[in-house]
C-alpha cells in the first residue's frame, strides 16, 4: 500500500493558485481513492499504479494550459493491503493517550 503526499501548482499563473488546485482536487476526488486534503498538499492512498495514475492525470490537466509546473511528491510504501492513512495517526494518538488536531 502506498501513501503519497503531493502538491502541484503552476508557477507562472499569477499569485492565486486556488482555481488550479480545485482542478486537481476534482481529479483526486473522482479517482475514488482515499485522500486527505491539507493546506499544503494532498495525501492519497492506494496501490502504486493507482496513485501514480492520479498524479499523472493531475499533471496532464495542468500541462494543457500551464507552461511551468512545480510538484513535490513524498511516497511511503509498505507491503500489505491495510489502510494506513488513519492508522498512522491513531498509533501516535494512542501513545499520547489523546486525540490530536488533524
Amino acid at each position: 500500500m502506498v501513501l503519497l503526499e503531493f502538491s502541484m501548482t503552476p508557477s507562472t499563473q499569477g499569485e492565486s493558485k486556488s482555481r488550479h488546485v480545485a482542478r486537481i482536487l476534482d481529479i483526486i476526488d473522482r479517482s475514488g481513492l482515499p485522500y486527505q486534503l491539507t493546506p499544503m498538499g494532498t495525501i492519497i492512498e492506494g496501490e502504486w499504479a493507482e496513485v501514480m495514475a492520479v498524479v499523472t492525470d493531475c499533471f496532464t490537466a495542468l500541462e494543457a494550459d500551464c507552461p511551468r509546473i512545480s510538484a513535490q511528491i513524498k511516497i511511503d510504501y509498505r507491503q500489505g493491503d491495510n489502510s494506513r492513512m488513519r492508522s498512522k495517526i491513531e498509533a501516535v494518538e494512542n501513545l499520547l493517550g489523546r486525540k490530536l488536531s488533524t
